[in-house]
């Protein structure tokens, strides 16, 4: 006698408690230091671009602004990734996309710590890195979906939510992982030395992502709902046949999205230069990214809560909940930022990124519970990027 095996997302069987936890850690690894990668570019962006590929050519607040341009120019790129790596997912599988996203995002951000600095190479600096931000954009456009579903196409019904929160909790592990990696850097290098080369070394580390993507090519497997429609049921276009047959759902995942990334990338990325940038608070940049790094761990707890209790309260209640309470918040957040006390920037970023999280948390099972099996990829990684657009790239600016 067999015994049943846990279900996807579409009702058919995945591979086991073993093989759900496998698909669960490598997920965790590969949206965390995906998102590192991302973050890390906000973060020296914020810091470290404006001197070091602007500050030739331009006065201090426009090399600011110069600077937040290109890491917007990310998020351009993020639906052109979705469009492709959507195609990919959805056609030959939601690991082979993944797997190439890992890749390009590796070389990209590698490749970021090399380039020559504005000094030495003149124009052709700011111009180098703008194509390799796009090309970070493209990655995580495509990643996030493929993360997501193989968590929840491999998760049991009634814990669809809990599960797909461990892909979003990549977000505030990357987070982490990029602000220690600053702050690290920063306490162990003088101003000159940090500026030179020291800022490259975090870039650097991003080549391990290569070894992590080969872990995913040789050790997991789709799941066995893709798999069965893989055989019957296969979109000859998903993004054409998803635009034309779930185009009001679409929008829905991006104006969901928006609110979620707006105030996101307001709690990382300009509250930095907000406090410590040219022209900012002048709070010292450790101070500000202390206060980041421990919002980032209140949002890792926020998500996991969140998405369990989407399971049982709905997902559109926590959602809701966490988009009015995080609204509410943002008029006591900046009056606290403003006080320059460490302790309350910390509480300011720890409470808007607890309430962020309730949005955030349940998104992955909300997501995937919208589409079809055979257009999923296509239609939630789409609609997740639009959202990004407007709600990460406007929030850089």
């Amino acid at each position: 006698m067999t015994t049943a095996q846990p279900m996807s997302v579409d009702g058919a069987a995945s591979g086991g408690k073993g093989s759900l936890g496998r698909v669960v850690l490598t997920a965790v690894l590969a949206t965390s230091i995906e998102w590192y990668d991302f973050f890390l570019y906000g973060t020296a962006a914020a810091l470290v671009f404006p001197t070091v590929f602007f500050s030739g050519s331009l006065p201090p607040s426009v090399a600011q602004l110069a600077s937040f341009g290109t890491f917007a120019v990310g998020f351009i790129a993020r639906p052109v990734g979705a469009v492709v790596f959507g195609h990919i997912g959805d056609w030959k599988g939601r690991k082979s996309a993944l797997v190439m996203a890992l890749m390009m995002m590796a070389g990209a951000t590698t490749l970021i710590g090399c380039l020559p600095s504005y000094a030495i190479a003149g124009p052709l600096a700011p111009a180098l890195l703008i194509v390799l931000r796009f090309l970070q954009g493209l990655a995580i456009g495509g990643q996030w979906g493929g993360a997501m579903l193989l968590i929840t196409e491999n998760a049991p019904p009634g814990r669809r939510g809990f599960y797909g929160s461990f892909a979003q909790a990549g977000v505030p592990i990357g987070l982490v992982l990029a602000n220690l990696a600053f702050l690290f850097i920063n306490h162990a290098l003088d101003p000159h030395a940090f500026l030179s080369w020291g800022w490259r070394l975090p870039f650097l580390f991003s080549v391990v992502l290569i070894g992590l993507a080969l872990f995913v090519h040789v050790r997991l497997e789709d799941s066995a709902t893709y798999r069965r429609q893989a055989t019957t049921g296969r979109s000859a276009s998903p993004i054409l046949d998803a635009l034309k047959r779930y185009p009001s759902r679409i929008a829905l995942a991006a104006g969901a999205f928006v609110a979620t990334n707006t105030t996101f990338y307001i709690l990382v990325t300009f509250v930095i230069a907000y406090g410590s940038g040219a022209g900012g608070l002048q709070i010292p940049r450790a101070v500000m990214l202390a206060g980041v790094l421990i919002a980032a761990g209140v949002m890792l707890v926020g998500l996991l809560a969140s998405g369990a209790w989407s399971d049982r309260y709905g997902r559109r209640g926590i959602y809701r909940f966490g988009c009015i309470a995080t609204g509410a918040w943002v008029f006591a957040m900046f009056p606290l930022i403003e006080t320059r006390s460490p302790l309350l920037i910390a509480l300011a970023l720890a409470v808007g990124n607890g309430t962020t999280s309730m949005m955030y948390g349940p998104q992955a099972a909300l997501f995937a519970e919208l589409f079809a099996t055979n257009v999923r990829y296509s239609a939630a990684s789409l609609g997740y990027q639009l959202g990004a657009i407007v709600g990460g790239g406007l929030a850089s600016e």
